[in-house]
């Protein structure tokens, strides 16, 4: 089968297409995928560096967490799905291959109004998106978040996530197109911020801050979240995209009882990314079908053209996913 195969770990030009060993039967509950299409995520740009390796059990070499595609075989235990069934889902690893060997409880039914390509932009981040804001950070009906990134894939799924239980919304992005393209999507407080964060005093203008924020950046990011946070406010960490490190106020997080959450998908275990899908078919899917929410898919690059895909999505210029297709 052909995959994309990181060469050496570096830049772009050590990925190339290879035809690497094609899965064995599956067994038990595991299922075989035939691919159709796969997200692009900047996990994928950092472990092509060597900065983000494969969980134990998964190649290193070759790329991909989300993916879209065909049932074409099952392993003897298989109740969930049939072949010839259309599913998309997340893994830890090896999703940019024509075939993929996958737990059924990894799996959810696409529905009949998206494509393939659609299908693979959206599980990676509304499962993200979705788990983040609601099973760690508890976002009730008429509260209020900010999202950090907002115009990132992960962000813009918390945006409509939000925005479908009538969540007011602030978000911040470096740019400020990317912010009015995030109005078009329900965004109702749009803030740009430089390489000095300053973003509280705009949270706090109305007298009181908001009740989550969902930060895909941290570094300098850390203290001005602490100081836009309601008293009892969740303050969920996601991303690291501005540094690992941080000052702030211990006393400003126990005077306002705060709750700091640090999470990460990619290397749960089978049955907690078992329980985040199934809440993702149950709470999210119907939405996509009922058309309240939908894929942000900006670009689908043949197979051959990735090292194009991530020279995009390296350029930041991206508003939404990109996706490969078979």
């Amino acid at each position: 089968m052909k995959a994309v195969y990181v060469k050496e770990f570096g830049g772009i030009e050590n990925l190339e297409i290879r035809e690497v060993e094609n899965p064995e039967k599956p067994k038990g509950t595991e299922v075989i995928v035939e691919v159709a299409a796969a997200g692009l995520n900047r996990a994928d740009l950092l472990q092509r560096k060597g900065l983000y390796p494969a969980p134990k059990g998964y190649p290193q070499n070759i790329l991909g967490l989300e993916f879209a595609g065909e049932v074409i075989d099952v392993g003897e235990n298989v109740t969930k799905v049939a072949v010839g069934e259309r599913v998309f889902g997340i893994t830890a690893g090896g999703a940019q291959a024509e075939f993929l060997t996958i737990d059924e409880s990894q799996l959810v039914k696409i529905p009949d109004s998206l494509s393939f390509a659609q299908a693979a932009a959206i599980p990676e981040a509304f499962i993200t998106a979705h788990d983040a804001i609601f099973t760690q950070g508890n976002l009730q009906s008429g509260e209020t978040l900010l999202i950090h990134a907002v115009g990132s894939g992960v962000g813009l799924a918390a945006l409509q996530l939000a925005k479908a239980i009538n969540v007011k919304v602030f978000g911040t992005s470096r740019t400020f197109e990317k912010l009015e393209k995030c109005k078009e999507f329900g965004l109702d407080e749009a803030i740009v911020v430089d390489s000095e964060p300053d973003f509280a005093d705009v949270v706090k203008s109305n007298g009181k801050g908001v009740d989550v924020i969902l930060d895909l950046v941290g570094g300098k990011y850390f203290p001005e979240n602490l100081e836009s946070l309601n008293l009892k406010g969740r303050l969920i960490l996601i991303g690291l995209t501005s540094g690992a490190k941080s000052e702030f106020n211990l006393g400003l997080a126990l005077s306002k009882r705060l709750h700091i959450f640090g999470t990460v998908l990619r290397s749960r275990s089978l049955a907690e990314k078992a329980e985040a899908t199934a809440k993702f078919a149950e709470e999210v899917v119907p939405l996509f079908e009922a058309g309240v929410i939908r894929p942000n898919l900006e670009g689908v690059y043949k197979l051959e053209d990735v090292q194009k895909a991530h020279q995009y999505l390296e350029s930041n210029k991206s508003f939404g996913k990109v996706v490969l297709e078979f």
